[in-house]
C-alpha cells in the first residue's frame, strides 16, 4: 500500500540523522541486491554517496528493509526527498550488467511505495528485457529533454531555431562569431578561459562544421566553473554535478545516461555526440569523485539548470566571480585523493585532445599552449 505524502504541516525538512541514513541504506541495499550482494562498484558508490550527501556512513550489514518498511521511514518526507532516494536505487540498478528483471521489479515496488514516478525506471526495465534501442528512446522521452521547448534554445545563441534538443548547428556563422569573440575578453574571465579550454583540446566552436551540438557545448562551461578535466572520468563528475544541482528530477537522466555510456556501455551514443566507452566508473577513486560531484551540485545556490544557463551573460566575469554566483564549493579531500583534476592540470586532458589541440595550433601557425593541462595521469595517493 503506497505511503501517502505528508501533510505540509507535518513534512520533515531537516537533514536525515544517522538512524534514518542507516534505514535508508538497508532499503537501498534490499531493493538493489535482494537476497544477494551488491556488486563491488554498487557497494563503493553507495558507500561514497550516502556520507557525501548526508554526513553519515552507509550501513549495509543490517536486516533487509522491504518496501513497507521503506515507506514507514519516508512517512514524513516530501516527494523530492523520496525521489532522490529512489533515483539512488535506479542508479545502482543501472550498474548491473545484465540487469535482472527481478531487480527492476523490486526497485519499482519501492518506488510505488514511496509514491514516486521515476522515468528512468522505464529505462531499467527496457535494459532488463534486453531492449537497448527502446531504452535509448526512453532516455529521451522520460529524461531531461522531455521538458525541452524550442524557446529554451535562446540561451544557446543560435541564429535559427533548433528542432530538437541535441540537434547540431554546424552552419551558423553568427553563433561561431559569438564564440570567437570571447577570445577578446580579458585574461581570467570565464569567456576567455572557455576559449583557452577549446584551443587546448582542438575543439571546434559551435556553429562550425565538426562542432558539438550547442546544448552539449553548455556543459563545457561547467568543466571550467566546477574545475573538472575532460577525460571520460571527468565527464562522469561533470554530469553528476549538473544533475544534482537541478531540482527538476528529470535532470537525473543526464547522470543515468553517462553511466550507461561510460560504465556499462548499455548506450552506444548519447547527448548528441558522446560514444560509449565502458568501464570508467569502476576505477580507483571514482566512487568518491562522483559522490563529491553530486555533493557540490546539491550545495549550489538554489536550483540551477546549467544546460539552460545563458553563459554569454556571465562570460565577462572572472571564473571566481561565477563560482561565487552559483555557490560552487571546493572539492572534498576524498575526491582529490581519488584523482579528481581540473582542466588545467596533469591528467585533465586526454591524449587525443592534446594531439588535436597541437594540430589546431599548427593550423593557426602558433605555438601550442595547453594552459597547464597534460595527458599525464595523476596517480591517487
Amino acid at each position: 500500500m503506497p505511503t501517502p505524502l505528508p501533510d505540509p504541516t507535518q513534512v520533515l525538512l531537516e537533514p536525515p540523522d544517522a538512524g534514518e541514513v542507516a534505514d535508508l541504506s538497508r532499503a537501498i541495499r534490499s531493493a538493489v541486491a535482494g537476497d544477494g550482494e551488491l556488486t563491488e562498484t554498487q557497494r563503493l558508490l553507495l558507500e561514497a554517496v550516502l556520507p557525501a550527501m548526508t554526513g553519515y556512513p552507509a550501513v549495509l550489514d543490517g536486516e533487509p528493509l522491504g518496501p513497507e518498511g521503506f515507506g514507514t521511514v519516508l512517512a514524513r518526507r516530501n516527494l523530492g526527498f523520496r525521489t532522490r532516494i529512489v533515483q539512488t536505487m535506479v542508479l545502482l540498478a543501472l550498474l548491473a550488467r545484465p540487469i535482472p528483471p527481478a531487480l527492476a521489479d523490486r526497485v519499482a515496488a519501492y518506488a510505488r511505495e514511496a509514491c514516486v514516478e521515476e522515468g528512468m525506471l522505464d529505462v531499467a526495465r527496457r535494459l532488463a528485457d534486453g531492449s537497448l534501442g527502446l531504452a535509448a528512446v526512453d532516455f529521451e522521452r522520460n529524461g531531461y529533454t522531455a521538458t525541452w521547448h524550442p524557446e529554451d534554445a535562446a540561451v544557446l545563441h543560435t541564429s535559427r531555431q533548433l528542432e530538437s534538443a541535441w540537434q547540431e548547428s554546424v552552419a551558423d556563422p553568427g553563433l561561431a562569431r559569438s564564440w570567437a569573440a570571447l577570445e577578446d575578453l580579458p585574461d581570467g574571465t570565464l569567456g576567455r578561459r572557455i576559449t583557452e579550454f577549446y584551443r587546448a583540446r582542438g575543439f571546434t566552436y559551435p556553429g562550425l562544421p565538426g562542432s558539438a551540438p550547442p546544448l552539449l557545448a553548455q556543459h563545457d562551461w561547467v568543466h571550467v566553473v566546477a574545475d573538472y578535466g575532460t577525460t571520460v572520468e571527468s565527464e562522469l563528475e561533470v554530469f553528476a554535478f549538473i544533475a544534482r544541482a537541478n531540482d527538476d528530477m528529470h535532470a537525473f537522466s543526464l547522470l543515468a545516461m553517462v553511466v550507461s555510456l561510460f560504465e556499462t556501455g548499455y548506450l552506444r551514443s548519447g547527448l548528441g555526440l558522446f560514444e560509449y566507452s565502458p568501464g570508467h566508473l569502476a576505477g580507483s577513486g571514482m566512487a568518491a569523485r562522483v559522490a563529491d560531484a553530486m555533493r557540490r551540485g546539491a550545495l549550489c545556490r538554489g536550483s540551477i539548470d546549467f544546460l539552460r544557463t545563458d553563459w554569454f551573460a556571465l562570460a565577462d566575469r572572472s571564473v571566481e566571480e561565477v563560482r561565487a554566483h552559483f555557490g560552487v564549493v571546493p572539492k572534498a579531500p576524498s575526491a582529490l585523493a581519488g584523482g579528481s583534476v581540473g582542466p588545467w592540470e596533469p591528467g585533465g586532458i586526454s591524449p587525443f585532445q592534446q594531439d588535436a589541440g597541437a594540430e589546431l595550433a599548427r593550423q593557426r601557425g602558433c605555438p601550442y599552449d595547453a594552459y597547464g593541462a597534460s595527458a599525464s595521469p595523476v596517480i591517487p595517493g
